[in-house]
């Protein structure tokens, strides 16, 4: 039993039994690419309860926290519920998760390795990275029949547990840098069916080579090839502005580049797509996009500015 499958199997919802998990073999690149509009409301925190019990791990008792989001809070926000009013961004986020879970799930499948881990980044800091990526894990978890784990590994910068009002430690760094931790100990259910959370954890200035570690290179692995129909998303930095999201590109078959409609320069995000030439798939996430502009030239229009099409990666 590998250090994912104790781990999760640990940290279910109240004594939960997970399902056991094919090993996927992939192989092979497909590079898609795709432009997507949402919106990019303003983060704040948010306040949640955690409910502490107690498991057995290999080195003793550890603890297993199950956090109670503030989801009438977190909708206020701009963010995914179940009982969200903001319709137009549900199918709009419908839409963006469509070919990643196709990409995961359906033919394409086949000719992309490691296709159930996504990297959300950016080419800048402020362009959007955290918010997409909480909303499509949010969207994703609402799926009757899917399963999420949202890590934040923008490590030098986290806010994943800040705007989830989750305690950002342990984490993923306190998980790399010990010989001990399991796991389990970093993982945050929440009172969503399917979503799980893993803070950032602790700033350390040797982030990036704890990033660049055997033991994160065993992680993804194992998240890949033993739980390939669960799907992870990881919150990167920005490709630009820190080394750790190239490292961390590197451990994942699809890339979601959200990109600053308006404002993120064309060469700026050439050179960030250049960055990732040995990723299987690449889409690009157009954000914060004036919705009076004519999406009909990316070859697809809705009246609510939606469109997607080529990148031209």
């Amino acid at each position: 039993m590998g250090i994912i499958d104790e781990a999760l199997k640990k940290a279910g919802d109240e004594g939960q039994e997970t399902s056991e998990f094919n090993k996927n073999s992939k192989s092979g690149t497909e590079k898609v690419t795709e432009q997507i509009l949402n919106n990019y409301p303003v983060q704040q925190p948010t306040h949640a309860s955690q409910d502490v019990s107690r498991i057995k791990t290999r080195q003793g008792v550890a603890k297993s926290i199950t956090v109670k989001l503030d989801w009438e809070y977190i909708n206020s926000q701009g963010y995914l519920t179940q009982n969200t009013e903001q319709m137009q961004m549900v199918e709009e986020y419908r839409n963006i998760k469509r070919p990643l879970i196709a990409n995961v799930f359906g033919k394409r499948s086949k000719g992309i390795e490691r296709a159930n881990l996504i990297l959300v980044t950016s080419s800048l800091p402020g362009e959007g990275k955290t918010f997409s990526a909480i909303n499509l894990a949010l969207s994703i978890a609402q799926e009757r029949d899917k399963e999420v784990l949202l890590i934040d590994a923008d490590v030098a910068k986290p806010s994943v547990a800040n705007a989830l009002g989750i305690e950002n430690t342990p984490g993923l760094i306190e998980y790399l840098e010990s010989e001990q931790m399991d796991f389990s100990e970093i993982i945050r259910n929440t009172d969503l069916s399917g979503f799980r959370v893993v803070p950032a954890g602790k700033r350390h200035s040797f982030s990036t080579e704890l990033l660049s570690s055997n033991k994160m290179a065993s992680l993804a692995a194992e998240l890949s090839e033993r739980y390939s129909d669960r799907i992870v998303i990881f919150d990167s930095p920005p490709l630009l502005a820190a080394t750790q999201g190239e490292v961390l590109a590197a451990l994942v078959g699809q890339v979601v580049v959200v990109v600053e409609a308006e404002h993120t320069l064309q060469a700026t995000v050439k050179e960030t797509v250049s960055k990732l030439e040995k990723c299987d798939v690449v889409l690009a996430l157009l954000n914060k996009a004036n919705r009076s502009l004519d999406f009909g030239a990316y070859g697809y229009g809705y009246g609510y500015g939606y469109g997607y099409g080529n990148y031209g990666h």
